[in-house]
């Protein structure tokens, strides 16, 4: 079957094969000759025309026609001759074949055709008798052709069975490509999220620890130094703890599936605890049922964004922020508002980027700019029903 479904022109060891072919039909044309019908036994012209036929067998799966016009050149003599008409059978037939699986059916039809007419034409001007037994014999060599022409349209299906079973392999890596790559970019996400959030608030903290050793040494204020450092020890555990969840994809462990469950709208009194201790007046207002796990990841990812860019930019001592969370219309809306001195000053970084790319995942939109009086604000509106996830 692998000889069969192959193109025979990309065929291993095809010339050692082909030669093996042409002394077997060799030897076939010398039996035949000395075996049947011995009264047309051929002579030295004829043995020199039927050897010299089976010599161009050789090259049959690359140059099929010349093979057949060489073999009309050197058979159509031979048979003019009147010699034995049984033995150039073989070669006939495989020439015939190659022609039939190489080349476009049409094309082989009108080939061969003219072959068989030409062949016909000389049998008939030869012996009649023989022209008839001829026509037999034509017959079984139009059978050869459709067989040839059905073999090369089957290694056609063939061949579209195999492309179609790599192009889906290649579609699976592909695909298997891109879902590695989304989860890069899911890690980097929140990561960033993570580390800004949590190093915004230690350093809030920490200049928080160090004016209070710096305003008045003599009446140093041990209370408050304590409760800075406790912060940020607090900070820093909560920061391990999620980055621990973060990373659990990375390990092996249990497969893709064995991490923690998705950071949610249960996490934003936290956020907003962490924001109060860094200084902010935080005011958390959540007006929402269960939402799917996706976008409450969202929301939260957007609020601890908008709240470390808040506490990092707000430029305020008093600075107060405010976070609702409500939904309305088949969407969950969030809104992050601060009053403090509104866009940095420094560098842009990847915050508002990766919050509209938030947005952007469960098929809502984030809009951020200066707020209606002052300070900054974030809006974002994430679709809550199934066709809005992506």
């Amino acid at each position: 079957m692998a000889a069969v479904n192959r193109d025979p022109r990309t065929a291993p060891h095809a010339t050692r094969n082909d030669i093996l072919l042409a002394l077997a039909v060799t030897a076939h044309a010398v039996v035949a000759a000395l075996v049947t019908d011995p009264a047309r036994r051929p002579d030295a012209l004829g043995w020199a025309l039927l050897l010299a036929a089976q010599v161009p067998i050789v090259w049959r799966r690359r140059h099929a026609v010349p093979v057949l016009a060489a073999e009309a050149a050197l058979l159509l003599p031979y048979h003019a001759l009147d010699n034995n008409h049984t033995a150039p059978l073989a070669v006939s037939v495989v020439a015939v074949y190659s022609l039939a699986v190489t080349c476009r059916p049409l094309y082989t039809l009108l080939t061969s055709g003219a072959a068989l007419t030409m062949s016909l034409s000389v049998m008939t001007l030869v012996n009649k008798h023989q022209a008839v037994e001829a026509l037999r014999v034509s017959g079984w060599v139009l059978a050869v052709v459709f067989v040839g022409i059905d073999v090369r349209y089957y290694r056609q299906y063939v061949a579209a069975i195999v492309e179609r079973a790599e192009r889906a392999e290649r579609t699976r890596e592909e695909e298997a490509r891109r879902r590695v790559a989304e989860e890069r970019l899911r890690i980097a996400r929140d990561l960033h999220d993570l580390l800004a959030h949590s190093i915004t608030l230690i350093g809030v903290q920490t200049s928080v620890a160090a004016h209070v050793l710096h305003a008045d040494p003599d009446r140093l204020d041990r209370a408050a130094v304590a409760k800075a450092l406790d912060d940020i020890a607090e900070t820093c555990r909560a920061a391990r703890g999620e980055l621990r969840t973060t990373l659990e994809v990375l390990r092996d462990r249990g497969g893709p599936d064995a991490r923690d469950p998705l950071p949610g709208l249960h996490g934003l009194a936290d956020l907003a605890e962490a924001a109060r201790a860094a200084g902010a007046k935080a005011e958390l207002d959540v007006r929402t049922g269960e939402v799917p796990p996706a976008v409450g990841a969202a929301a939260y990812r957007i609020v601890q964004e908008a709240l470390t860019n808040a506490v990092r930019h707000g430029g305020r001592a008093d600075l107060t922020v405010g976070v609702q969370v409500y939904d309305d219309q088949h969407a969950l809306h969030v809104r992050v508002t601060d009053d403090g001195a509104g866009a940095g000053t420094g560098s842009p970084g990847f915050g508002l980027v990766g919050m509209r790319e938030r947005a952007r995942s469960v098929g809502g939109t984030l809009d951020a700019g200066p707020g209606e009086e002052k300070g900054f604000e974030v809006r974002a509106v994430l679709p809550l029903r199934a066709g809005g996830d992506r």
